[in-house]
């Protein structure tokens, strides 16, 4: 960090100061500031609330965990505060972001954590019995959106053996799982999607999306994997894993057998197509590397 300003003093003295609080407030006060310093996106205060209320691997959502915020800002003694503007919650300063990336050494397994609370969320009861058809109440389930969106993007950065096993659990309850929903809203805005075919839309689908090469290589190896099959917005793994830049994933799913590079979506755009259109020039040498891929194949 640049102490220009004279702050990384102040800075480890305020973190003494949340540490020597013990017990439940010196576990909320520094839980709180590794989300807010290694979330993907600012965290909205009931976002952060409840996910500090989380239970790594609990089955079910206790709301008597979750925090006020005005318990939250006390235990991090000054370094957090609400931007009203934003309706986020956020660091003092950018230079406490500065000094927490700084010093890795404050949080242990940083992204794994994240990854396990994001799928817990995921796997409990009250987000399974939700509908995909039917109009989410994010009031009672305000980490739902943060979750499905980034839980692979964590597990690409740490993946560790609990978080293998919480999305196992997710993918073998992952027909028609509002999570999904929201995945391919972000990925496509849902034009056109039948709900009646999100089934379609399976775990491979979803770790091809976020690229987590583990995943993937588990996920082929099941007996019966179908990794040509198309979902319920026409793409299969290797156009997911192609159009967002995974070449881990994309190298992967060429190796195995009766693969079909070629296959496009429901617009006749192929793997190859996509990843030039995005501009993921290491997909596309790999992919014209091989003797089955077109380079003038046509869309529509």
């Amino acid at each position: 960090m640049s102490d220009g300003l004279g702050l990384g003093g102040a800075y480890g003295a305020t973190l003494s100061r949340i540490k020597g609080q013990g017990g439940k407030k010196s576990k909320l006060g520094m839980a709180a500031l590794m989300w807010i310093s290694h979330a993907v996106r600012p965290l909205k205060s009931d976002e952060l609330c409840h996910t500090l209320g989380v239970e790594i691997s609990s089955p079910n959502l206790n709301s008597d965990n979750v925090p006020s915020i005005g318990t939250l800002l006390a235990c991090c003694q000054g370094l957090v505060v609400v931007d009203k503007e934003a309706s986020t919650i956020r660091l003092i300063h950018f230079t406490v972001q500065e000094y927490l990336r700084a010093h890795p050494d404050l949080f242990s397994t940083t992204h794994s954590t994240i990854a396990e609370t994001c799928l817990s969320y995921l796997n409990s009861q009250q987000v399974k019995a939700l509908s995909a058809s039917s109009i989410i109440d994010l009031q009672s389930t305000p980490f739902l959106t943060y979750s499905s969106l980034y839980w692979g993007y964590h597990t690409k950065w740490e993946l560790s053996d609990c978080a293998k096993l919480l999305v196992q659990e997710l993918f073998d309850n992952y027909n028609n799982h509002i999570s999904a929903w929201i995945l391919l809203k972000a990925q496509y805005l849902l034009h056109g999607v039948d709900f009646n075919k999100l089934s379609l839309f399976n775990g491979l689908h979803c770790a091809s999306i976020f690229g987590v090469d583990e995943i993937v290589i588990g996920l082929v190896e099941v007996e019966g994997c179908n990794i040509n099959q198309s979902d319920c917005v026409g793409n299969t793994p290797l156009v997911w894993a192609a159009r967002n830049g995974h070449k881990g994933v994309v190298r992967i799913l060429l190796g195995r057998d009766h693969v079909a590079p070629d296959k496009p979506d429901v617009d006749g755009q192929t793997p190859l197509l996509l990843a030039a259109l995005m501009g993921h020039e290491d997909v596309v040498q790999i992919l014209l590397g091989r003797d089955d891929v077109n380079p003038d194949q046509p869309n529509r």
